[in-house]
């Protein structure tokens, strides 16, 4: 049998209580959502609070706004989120079952989804205060990827969105029925951490860049350049961990074992790599558009 590492002995769920007969319980996920929220929000706010970081020395948001826009960024991460999966993952089933949708505590959220709805409450609320929304883009990644580091560690302590099988030492022996079917694997089925590989790239790796490029290169002073990074970054680092993540279970099939939801020939690209497309070519053109913008003002 190939080395491998054992899932961990840690319960979803942090304690549970019961009240009334109902059973209450508060669960790793939601606590990474919440602590998430709560330590990008002050490291956005710090960011506002430092007026050295901004041209002339004027933060495009004061600190109040930045706490009312938060309640706007929870609605859009949750609502986006759910109707993310439902239309980009499951949309035959959802659309016959639309009751099911925002069912969100059974499970299921796009981060795709979730991000284009940060994006359209994001956008209102900049029109109703006129902010500017390039720069306020920039603001609003700064405080992402601590969200993206407990979420990914709160998947893998959940056992889910785990890898394919491997035979690699680090691999790990989830412990669903699901995780377990591997039909070319004898004994014992080792797979992937991809959960963590996401959280050390999109959480770690993105959110230090953002941070040294705010502090240490003045990115707020070329507006675009920290929203580029950002989605050019997130695109790269989840297209790249695609290719060792196991695709949703509604993709796979005895024709496409691969779960790929467009291929020719066996040859294609699984649906998280076909949404992480537009995010890359949209980050590379906000760089290099802030990167002109920035000579041209040099030059002026």
């Amino acid at each position: 049998m190939n080395a491998l590492i054992p899932f961990p002995d840690i319960s979803p769920e942090i304690f549970s209580v019961s009240l009334f007969g109902i059973e209450f319980a508060l669960r790793w996920y939601a606590l990474a959502y919440i602590v998430g929220i709560l330590l990008g929000w002050r490291l956005v706010v710090l960011a506002a609070r430092t007026p050295r970081l901004w041209r002339d020395e004027t933060p495009v948001m004061r600190p109040q706004q930045i706490e009312d826009l938060l309640t706007w960024v929870i609605v859009g991460v949750i609502l986006g989120g759910r109707l993310g999966y439902a239309f980009f993952y499951q949309p035959e089933y959802y659309l016959s079952n639309p009751g099911q949708i925002l069912r969100v505590w059974e499970g299921g959220m796009s981060f795709h989804g979730g991000a284009l709805g940060v994006i359209l409450a994001g956008l209102v609320y900049a029109l109703r205060h006129g902010i500017a929304k390039v720069s306020m883009g920039d603001l609003v990644v700064l405080g992402v990827p601590p969200g993206l580091l407990l979420g990914r560690i709160a998947n893998f302590i959940n056992a889910e969105l785990w890898g394919r099988p491997t035979d690699l030492p680090w691999g790990v022996a989830f412990p669903t029925e699901a995780a377990q079917y591997c039909p070319d694997v004898t004994g014992i089925c080792a797979r992937h951490p991809s959960q963590l590989y996401e959280a050390l790239l999109e959480g770690v790796v993105l959110g230090a860049v953002l941070i040294w490029l705010a502090w240490r290169r003045g990115a707020f002073k070329t507006p675009g350049l920290l929203l580029g990074v950002f989605l050019g970054g997130y695109g790269i680092a989840r297209f790249a961990v695609e290719f060792v993540r196991q695709p949703d279970a509604q993709f796979v099939s005895a024709g496409n074992p691969l779960g790929l939801a467009w291929h020719i020939g066996g040859y294609g690209l699984t649906m998280g790599q076909i949404l992480c497309l537009p995010m890359i070519a949209l980050g590379a053109f906000f760089v290099l558009r802030a990167r002109a913008r920035a000579r041209a003002r040099t030059q002026a």
